[in-house]
């Protein structure tokens, strides 16, 4: 389902702009082709869900006065299916919720995300 003219549609959920650029610029290098977004409250996140429809989302999963685990509601409220991914800062990745069906990445593992996208994505190349 590649409908958008530079590849897919991803939602990036981080207040950090740097951190969110270093995400763009690892997929880009990998060779994917997409056109992002960036989120940083719920309000962006619900606008971004209606206006852009995401193929997927990215979320960090720390956010001020929004968390990940918000953020994974909203896309589950937009729709149940929306691929989702948890993207963290923190040194050690915390275990996901029990019930979480999304992976789990820190942001010094950029290099395996591309991978992860395509096997969540495989109709998109």
């Amino acid at each position: 389902m590649m409908d958008a003219p530079g590849g897919w549609r991803i939602l990036i959920v981080d207040d950090s702009r740097d951190d969110a650029e270093l995400t763009e610029i690892a997929l880009r290098e990998a060779g994917l082709r997409f056109v992002a977004r960036r989120a940083s409250t719920a309000q962006d996140m619900d606008e971004a869900l209606a206006a852009f429809s995401p193929q997927l989302v990215i979320s960090d999963l720390n956010l001020p006065g929004f968390s990940g685990e918000e953020a994974r509601a909203l896309a589950r409220a937009h729709d149940p299916a929306l691929p989702f991914v948890f993207l963290t800062g923190a040194l050690y990745a915390p275990e996901p919720p029990p019930d979480a069906d999304v992976p789990l990445l820190t942001k010094d593992a950029l290099g395996e995300l591309p991978d992860l996208l395509r096997g969540l994505l495989p109709e998109a190349e």
